[in-house]
């Protein structure tokens, strides 16, 4: 009877913390280049209740910094989701960020728009 409730636990256990979401609170840098705006730095910095994901993004590009929230945000097991807007003079073009936490890195794909999408990873400051 003992061989039977351990590999029930075990598979409880499993399947349990595949719904918990990973810890990635603090800050994340980045370094990648688009085709629009060239060479980007990006350090990121994530506050996490839950599923639920905030914080900001302060960036370098086109020679200027800058920082934008982040709006959005999700967290769902090793998946994360986020919104950066961009100002556009006047307009805001949405940046739709979504990656795949690997320990102390995250594998992104970062869609702009309808322009461009780009692949980088971000890893954790310590």
């Amino acid at each position: 009877m003992v061989f039977h409730l351990r590999p029930t636990l075990f598979v409880v256990f499993a399947l349990t913390a595949c719904f918990f979401a990973a810890d990635i609170t603090g800050k994340w840098t980045a370094e990648f280049s688009t085709p629009v705006g060239g060479a980007q730095k990006y350090t990121f910095e994530f506050k996490v209740d839950g599923e639920k994901l905030t914080g900001k993004a302060y960036f370098e590009r086109l020679g200027q910094k800058g920082e934008a929230d982040l709006l959005e945000g999700k967290i769902a097991g090793n998946e994360i989701s986020f919104i950066e807007n961009l100002d556009t003079g006047g307009d805001a073009l949405r940046i739709t960020y979504k990656g795949k936490i690997a320990g102390d890195e995250i594998n992104f794909t970062r869609q702009v728009g309808d322009f461009s999408t780009v692949e980088f990873t971000a890893k954790r400051i310590k």
